[in-house]
């Protein structure tokens, strides 16, 4: 077998490559959407995408998974999560468990293999690095930079407090704005073959988006609300939510917005700063 290929029990007639594309697939596995790095089937036609994180064998199992957040429990990796599509949803993000999952049979917790593997730690430029925290309902954690409110799901957090992102409302945006990538495999063979943006007849199917660098000037669909801040509006006098002066709030709002481009990448499967780049490209102003 080829370095960068693994046979994998989801797609047993080809072996996968592992690939990098700058525009938006759906994994065939968890059935999230994802970006940049994944295992994809060579063969034209087949269109079989796996993020890294879910290109696990079945034989030998990998060893049940520990996470920092949930020191008691060994979660398992199935690919079918117990009681079928929509009985489970994952810890991490609060949406439903559509595929493969991690599985804590003794407390019944549930993580995407994407959210299970989440960094700790994101750089967010600036010398700001955002951290990954399980409660978000903890007193003097910050409201979420985005819906406003504390709770829902985990989230990242700088150090200094001035920002908070749930993981859920990176979901929210991406179900939002990409509900469509993926949906009808098959019927989508992707740019020139390699993903969910253009039909088989050679349509863009996402007219209107965004054009990605080195796309070959085919366009996704733009991310929606990822440049919003619900803190905003909440600034009065000559101050911020924050209580910073308002000649520093153009730069907290900068630093904001690049944090919401990593964090995005993050939970798409691909926190690298040339993927957060690619991000950047496609969220609307």
């Amino acid at each position: 077998m080829r370095y960068g290929e693994v046979a994998h029990f989801s797609h047993p007639q080809h072996r996968l490559r592992l690939e990098h594309a700058e525009t938006p697939f759906r994994c065939d596995g968890c059935r999230e959407v994802g970006i940049g790095a994944r295992f994809r089937c060579p063969y034209p036609g087949c269109d079989h995408d796996l993020h890294r994180q879910c290109a696990l064998p079945a034989s030998p199992p990998p060893p049940p998974l520990r996470h920092p957040f949930y020191p008691s429990c060994a979660f398992v990796f199935l690919a079918r999560a117990p009681g079928g599509p929509g009985a489970r949803y994952c810890n991490a993000c609060g949406r439903d468990v559509a595929g493969y999952v991690y599985h804590c049979r003794a407390c019944g917790f549930d993580l995407h293999p994407c959210c299970a593997a989440l960094p700790h730690a994101l750089d967010a430029g600036g010398g700001v690095r955002l951290y990954l925290h399980p409660d978000s309902r903890a007193a003097g954690v910050p409201p979420c930079h985005r819906c406003g409110h504390r709770g829902r799901s985990w989230s990242y957090r700088s150090q200094c407090r001035c920002y908070s992102l749930h993981v859920a409302c990176v979901m929210d945006m991406l179900v939002e704005s990409w509900h469509g990538v993926g949906r009808h495999k098959g019927a989508a063979s992707g740019i020139g073959g390699r993903g969910g943006g253009v039909s088989s007849a050679g349509v863009n199917v996402y007219d209107g988006g965004m054009v990605v660098p080195g796309s070959g000037g085919y366009r996704v669909p733009a991310i929606r609300g990822a440049a919003k801040s619900s803190h905003a509006s909440r600034g009065g006098g000559g101050y911020s939510y924050w209580g910073r002066k308002k000649g520093k709030v153009k730069r907290c709002c900068e630093i904001a917005g690049f944090a919401a481009q990593v964090v995005i990448s993050a939970v798409l499967g691909d926190p690298t700063a040339l993927i957060a780049g690619v991000i950047g490209s496609l969220i609307a102003r």
